[in-house]
């Protein structure tokens, strides 16, 4: 793998080819990265909702009324992600997620489980009563998701494009996310790109190192 190759020609896909579409076991590439990106202090706080139809896919673009243009980048690709975020990492979810570290073996012993506990519960009450920015907290450990599986999906050959050009309160009221305790994020779109892809033949343009490394 040339990950200065991957990165270099990895761009947004503009126009999707509808007729092709991402065999099931290239997807599961996409759902694993999904599964495992790093969140801070193991939060997870993510919820997918992932469309290969054409029904589930106009259930998504729903959300693209008011802004038409993103319409046929959801319609023509192959898969559509919605990526949700936790509104609050509530005591009971806090517990989940300790609970499925312990039966994935995380701790040697009790006191590791306490540790990872308080270790959690510290930074989630910094970000709750100190700096008072739990919900954006919670919404950045999900864009990090989506940076994570944007490279998956360009290291397993598969285009995409990030969006949040959708109405996002159109996606919640869709896929009841607010009574579940989510909120929509951003939508990703997956496939391959059309032939006419005019952003496949434009160079991608960034700012030279010396403006964005600082060397010490």
């Amino acid at each position: 793998m040339n990950i200065t190759e991957i990165v270099r020609q990895r761009y947004s896909t503009k126009s999707f080819d509808p007729s092709k579409k991402i065999a099931a076991e290239d997807f599961a590439h996409i759902e694993a990265a999904l599964r495992n990106s790093p969140s801070s202090v193991n939060m997870q706080p993510w919820h997918f909702i992932i469309a290969d139809n054409e029904a589930g896919k106009a259930r998504i673009a729903k959300a693209t009324e008011k802004l038409p243009y993103n319409a046929p980048k959801i319609a023509h690709a192959s898969h559509v992600v919605v990526f949700a975020a936790r509104v609050c990492a509530d005591d009971d979810y806090v517990a989940a997620v300790l609970a499925q570290e312990d039966k994935d073996g995380r701790f040697a012993t009790e006191e590791a489980k306490q540790a990872g506990d308080s270790t959690r519960r510290l930074f989630l009450g910094i970000h709750r009563n100190q700096i008072q920015d739990e919900e954006q907290w919670l919404a950045k450990q999900v864009y990090l998701n989506m940076g994570f599986t944007l490279f998956a999906a360009a290291a397993a050959g598969i285009d995409a494009v990030p969006m949040e050009g959708v109405d996002l309160q159109v996606l919640n009221e869709e896929f009841g996310l607010t009574e579940k305790g989510y909120k929509a994020v951003a939508v990703v779109s997956f496939g391959y790109r059309a032939a006419d892809d005019f952003n496949a033949a434009l160079p991608k343009s960034r700012f030279e190192n010396e403006a964005i490394f600082t060397k010490i």
